[in-house]
């Protein structure tokens, strides 16, 4: 009997044993996985860390796009004469080729051919509010014929000259600045008559008849036509150059002026209306201006004939 019941507790010891050792065996590889967890968090941790602190969380920055124009919007409460109409899209703008802009005024139409690689801002403009309606059905409201200025001005609903479009940018492609004079006449020596001075040079012509230009100031939507070579300095930013329709605006401006509001004699006699305005997007690249050929020598003792200048397509 004895030895039944010490068998039975050997055998309930070695139960135990067994018991003990799975759990043990349980708990070592336990801490062995808890071990391996616990050095890969470690490595995960320092490599974030370091990640982290090499900006590699931070926010992506956002991709801007490069402005082409910037449009500076102008005070509409302080100044009644301007029209909000919105302003065109700072980029994305063609900025090489030509647009090809026709006139329609209530005397005939004209052509122009704009530069949108040395006027961008000013094609991308005209095309913008001739797309809107704009100029539709607004009066010229300026002629001027002299010192050196010739030229119609459009583009100001108001018919004041000081309004516009509520926006205007920097100037771009103004004419190249005329050379100063020398300070001393340069003299001619006569075998009958002691040094005499020489006649004044012409101002430089900075303005070709045909040329179109942005207004400065009110270059919104204000632009003006040349219908005579002009010396005027105010830096205009020519935007293009009429292909066709000059005479058009030369008859316009031999109907004469008569004194504006301000007293000015450079209103025009008669009504000048742009019935419409548009612009069409061209391919066709900027062609380089072609400079004139020179005249050729006129054989020895032969009469010279003054070769007229040239000018714009009328």
């Amino acid at each position: 009997m004895a030895s039944s019941n010490t068998r039975q507790r050997k055998l309930a010891r070695a139960k135990v044993d067994r018991q003990m050792a799975r759990r043990a065996d349980q708990e070592r590889r336990s801490r062995q996985l808890k071990a391996v967890f616990g050095g890969l968090f470690a490595i995960v941790l320092v490599g974030v860390l370091g990640a982290w602190s090499l900006g590699a969380f931070d926010a992506k920055p956002t991709d801007t796009v490069a402005e082409t124009c910037a449009w500076n919007p102008l005070d509409v409460a302080g100044n009644p004469s301007l029209k909000d109409a919105g302003k065109p899209a700072t980029s994305g703008m063609p900025t090489s080729g030509t647009s090809a802009m026709t006139v329609a005024f209530n005397s005939g139409n004209v052509v122009a051919e704009l530069d949108r690689t040395a006027a961008p801002c000013g094609a991308a403009s005209l095309k913008y509010l001739a797309d809107s309606g704009f100029y539709n059905d607004t009066k010229c409201h300026e002629l001027t014929h002299g010192e050196g200025d010739f030229a119609l001005a459009c583009g100001d609903p108001s018919g004041t000259g000081n309004g516009g479009a509520a926006y205007s940018w920097w100037t771009e492609n103004p004419p190249a600045a005329a050379e100063e004079p020398s300070a001393a006449p340069s003299t001619t020596t006569s075998a009958a008559a002691g040094a005499t001075p020489s006649p004044s040079a012409p101002a430089a012509v900075r303005y070709p008849a045909g040329t179109v230009a942005m207004t400065p100031n009110v270059n919104g939507s204000q632009f003006v036509i040349f219908y005579q070579d002009s010396t005027t300095e105010t830096a205009y930013s020519i935007v293009g150059k009429l292909t066709s329709g000059l005479d058009v605006i030369k008859k316009i401006a031999q109907a004469g002026t008569t004194a504006n509001e301000a007293g000015e004699d450079t209103k025009p006699k008669q009504d000048v209306v742009v019935k419409t305005l548009t612009v069409v997007d061209t391919t066709a690249p900027v062609s380089p201006s072609t400079p004139a050929s020179p005249t050729a020598p006129a054989p020895s003792g032969a009469a010279t004939t003054p070769k007229p200048s040239a000018s714009t397509a009328s």
